[in-house]
């Protein structure tokens, strides 16, 4: 017989772990890797991302809300690669 948990652990620590994560990678992306090359790694890094919400979502072992929350650590990993994407883009355009 299971035992139900009195106080669940809370999910929200995954779902921005991830978007570190994808910060992160964004980030090494734009500075280690050459400037024609950037836009395949940030895919590289986006996939990563999404199996990285898998792995840490699993590891709650929780199913309930099982697919919000995968939903939202990847799509905020879309958001935060955007966004450094977007940066990339600008600097690239620029004078310098």
């Amino acid at each position: 017989m299971a035992v139900p948990e009195l106080v669940p652990r809370r999910t929200v620590g995954g779902v921005i772990a991830v978007w570190v994560v994808a910060a992160l990678l964004g980030i090494a992306i734009a500075v280690f890797v050459p400037g024609d090359a950037q836009a395949q790694w940030l895919i590289v890094g986006l996939g990563g991302c999404i199996v990285l919400s898998f792995i840490v979502q699993l590891g709650y072992g929780r199913s309930q809300q099982f697919v919000e929350r995968v939903a939202a650590s990847v799509l905020g990993s879309l958001v935060v690669l955007g966004v450094i994407s977007a940066g990339i883009g600008l600097a690239a355009i620029l004078p310098r």
